[in-house]
C-alpha cells in the first residue's frame, strides 16, 4: 500500500517543488536587484520553507533539534553529513538567522529556475570541480566575504551523497581554507538523518512517511592546529550519532 502510494504522492509533490521554483524565481531578481542582499535572503529563507512544505504531500515529516545557544554575532561553519538533495531546503531554512551559505559545484549556476539565481548571487562559493586551483581561491574568497559579512557556511566534507546513508570519510580541504581566511569561526556538526530515504529509488518515486531528521551536536572551538585531527573528531562525532563508529 505505501508502494503504490508513493507512485500517486510523488507527481504531487514535484509539481508543488516545481511550482516554488518556478514563482520565487521572478521574486528573487526584482528583490536582489531593487532591494539589495537582504530583501533577496527573505526572499531565499521563504522559498525554502515553500519547498520543505512540498515533503509533507509525501507524508514525511522534517525535525531540527538544536540545543545549543549558537552565537549570531560571529562565524560558523556548520559541517553536516550529506545523504541526498533534500538536506538544503531545510538546512537553510532552520539556520537562517546564521546566514549560512553553500559550496556547490560552478554548473548549478546556469539553467535551474531560482536556484541557480541564489547560487549566483546568494554569497555563497561556487567551485570548478576540475580545476583545484581556482577552486581554492573560490573558496578563500568565500571565506573573506564570511569574515566580512559574519556569515557562515554549510559544508559537506564528504564531497559527495552518501545514496544509502553510510557516511563517507571527511575531506580536509575546504574547512581548512575556510578557517584560515576566517580563523574566528565556530565549528558547529549537524547530523542528517533518513534523508537518503526519499531518493533510495532514484527519483521516482520518493520515500513517503519519514521523519527527516536534522540535529545539532556540541559546537567545537577550532583551537586544534592539525586540520586533519580536528576534522577526523568532527567525522567522528557525527558516525557515533548515525551509529556508525568506525
Amino acid at each position: 500500500m505505501q508502494k503504490l502510494l508513493s507512485y500517486i504522492l510523488t507527481p504531487l509533490h514535484y509539481i508543488l517543488f516545481t511550482f516554488f521554483l518556478l514563482f520565487f524565481h521572478p521574486i528573487q531578481w526584482i528583490a536582489f536587484r531593487l532591494f539589495g542582499y537582504k530583501a533577496h535572503k527573505n526572499v531565499v529563507d521563504v522559498m525554502n520553507l515553500g519547498l520543505i512544505s512540498s515533503y509533507y504531500l509525501l507524508g514525511n515529516t522534517v525535525s531540527f533539534s538544536n540545543r545549543f545557544a549558537l552565537p549570531e554575532n560571529r562565524p560558523i561553519i556548520f559541517i553536516a553529513n550529506h545523504q541526498s538533495l533534500y538536506d538544503i531546503p531545510p538546512l537553510i531554512w532552520f539556520l537562517r538567522k546564521y546566514h549560512a551559505k553553500f559550496i556547490s559545484k560552478i554548473e548549478l549556476t546556469k539553467g535551474i529556475p531560482s536556484i541557480s539565481f541564489n547560487l549566483k548571487y546568494g554569497g555563497g562559493a561556487n567551485i570548478d570541480r576540475k580545476d583545484s586551483k581556482s577552486a581554492i581561491v573560490e573558496m578563500s574568497k568565500f571565506g573573506t566575504r564570511m569574515q566580512t559579512n559574519t556569515w557562515s557556511a554549510v559544508i559537506f566534507p564528504e564531497g559527495t551523497r552518501a545514496k544509502i546513508g553510510v557516511m563517507r570519510n571527511f575531506q580536509i580541504g575546504g574547512i581548512a581554507t575556510l578557517l584560515k581566511k576566517c580563523p574566528n569561526t565556530l565549528l558547529v556538526p549537524i547530523v542528517i538523518r533518513n534523508s537518503w530515504k526519499m531518493v533510495r529509488n532514484g527519483t521516482f518515486p520518493l520515500g513517503t512517511f519519514l521523519n527527516l531528521q536534522f540535529e545539532v551536536l556540541e559546537p567545537i572551538e577550532p583551537t586544534e592546529k592539525d586540520m586533519e585531527v580536528l576534522v577526523k573528531r568532527v567525522e567522528t562525532e557525527i558516525r557515533e550519532a548515525l551509529g556508525q563508529s568506525n
